[in-house]
C-alpha cells in the first residue's frame, strides 16, 4: 500500500526555453568559478550564515538569471529572517558554556560501555585512530572524511534553498524542523556542556592521545588557506563543549530524513549513507563520541515529532475555522 503524506508536491515550474537554459549555463558556470575562487582565497564559509547564504542568493539568481529582479529579491524578504536567527545561534553557541562546568566522564564511560567489548575496552576513537591515523601520511580516506565534515556547513543550507526554489510550501516545512533542531541543541549546550574526545584528551581525562584533524585532507587537495581558516573558526569562535548532541550527524540525518517519504526505499541506504558516512568521521577525527551522535540521531527524532504535531494542529485548527486544506499526496514507494 502507497504510505500517504502532507507533503506537498513541487510547484510545476514553467518550461525553459533554449535560450534561458543557455544563460542557465553560464550563469552556474561564472558562479561555480567565483565560488571555487573564494574558497581558494578565503576559505569554505562555514561560520558566518551571511556569508554561505550570500553565496547561495547568488546562486539562484544564477540559475534562474532570466528571471525579473522581484523574483530574485524574494529570497532576501523569506531568508533573512532565518539567517538573523542562525547568528544568533552561532553567537549564543560560542557562551554556552558559561553557567556550568563541562560533562567529561559520562561520554567516555558511555562509549566504552556500548563498543569496548570491540575495542578492547577503548573509546571508539581511540581504537580509530590507533587503526587509521597517520601523523606523518595523509591517506586518501581522510581527503573524503574531510570533505565529508566541511559539508555540514553547507548541506542544510544547500538543501533548503534548493527546496525554496522548487517548492516554498517544502521549504517552509523543511526549515521549521531546522530551525527547532538548532535551538534544541543550542539549549542543551546550555543546560548540558559536553566535551568532545580532544578536549578530554587534552585535559588528561583519556589514557591515550587523541588527535583532532577533520581539515587535514585539505592539505591534499591543495586548499591550504581554506584549512587553515577552518582550524582557526574552530578554535576562535566555536564552543569547544558542545558535543551533545551532535548537530554535525544530526543535521546530516535532517537533510536525509526529511526525503525518506518521497523516495523509492532502494534508495534508502544511498540516502542514509551520509549520516553514516559523517558519523564515521566526526568520531574518527576526534570531534565526537558515538553516543553524542546516536543522541542527536534522537533529536532528530524528536524535531520530526513535535514540528510534525504542531504542524497537523495548526492544520485542524485551520480546517475548523473553514479554511480550505489540501488533501495528502500520495508518494509511491
Amino acid at each position: 500500500m502507497d504510505p500517504v503524506t502532507t507533503l506537498e508536491k513541487p510547484t510545476p515550474t514553467p518550461e525553459v526555453t533554449p535560450g534561458q537554459r543557455r544563460r542557465r549555463i553560464i550563469g552556474m558556470l561564472i558562479w561555480a568559478a567565483a565560488f571555487v575562487g573564494f574558497v581558494s582565497l578565503v576559505g569554505v564559509p562555514t561560520s558566518d550564515p551571511l556569508t554561505a547564504f550570500g553565496w547561495l542568493w547568488l546562486a539562484t539568481i544564477a540559475w534562474r538569471n532570466y528571471r525579473p529582479w522581484r523574483e530574485h529579491l524574494l529570497f532576501l524578504r523569506d531568508w533573512l529572517p532565518v539567517v538573523l536567527l542562525l547568528v544568533f545561534y552561532n553567537v549564543s553557541r560560542g557562551s554556552a558554556d558559561k553557567l556550568f562546568a563541562p560533562h567529561v566522564q559520562f561520554m567516555i564511560d558511555a562509549d566504552e560501555k556500548l563498543f569496548g567489548w570491540l575495542t578492547g575496552g577503548r573509546i571508539p576513537t581511540i581504537w580509530l585512530q590507533q587503526h587509521l591515523y597517520d601523523r606523518d601520511h595523509v591517506p586518501w580516506w581522510e581527503v573524503v572524511t574531510t570533505l565529508v565534515y566541511i559539508s555540514h556547513f553547507l548541506a542544510v543550507p544547500t538543501v533548503a534553498v534548493i527546496l525554496w526554489v522548487r517548492s516554498r510550501g517544502l521549504s517552509y516545512r523543511f526549515m521549521r524542523r531546522w530551525i527547532f533542531l538548532s535551538m534544541a541543541g543550542l539549549i542543551t549546550y546550555f543546560l548540558y556542556p559536553a566535551a568532545p574526545p580532544w578536549w578530554a584528551s587534552d585535559y588528561g581525562y583519556l589514557p591515550e592521545r587523541v588527535v583532532r584533524f577533520s581539515s587535514r585532507g585539505l592539505d591534499v587537495l591543495g586548499l591550504h588557506g581554506a584549512g587553515n581558516t577552518l582550524n582557526a573558526l574552530q578554535v576562535e569562535q566555536s564552543n569547544p563543549v558542545a558535543a551533545m548532541p551532535s548537530l554535525h550527524t544530526a543535521y546530516a540525518m535532517l537533510a536525509v530524513a526529511f526525503f525518506l517519504p518521497m523516495v523509492r526505499r532502494r534508495w534508502w541506504p544511498l540516502l542514509l549513507a551520509y549520516p553514516l558516512a559523517m558519523t564515521f568521521t566526526l568520531v574518527y577525527t576526534g570531534e565526537h563520541y558515538v553516543i553524542d551522535v546516536l543522541v542527536g540521531w534522537l533529536y532528530v527524532a524528536m524535531t520530526f515529532a513535535v514540528v510534525g504535531f504542531a504542524e497537523r494542529w495548526w492544520s485542524n485548527r485551520r480546517g475548523a475555522r473553514g479554511t480550505p486544506i489540501e488533501p495528502p499526496v500520495k508518494l509511491s514507494q
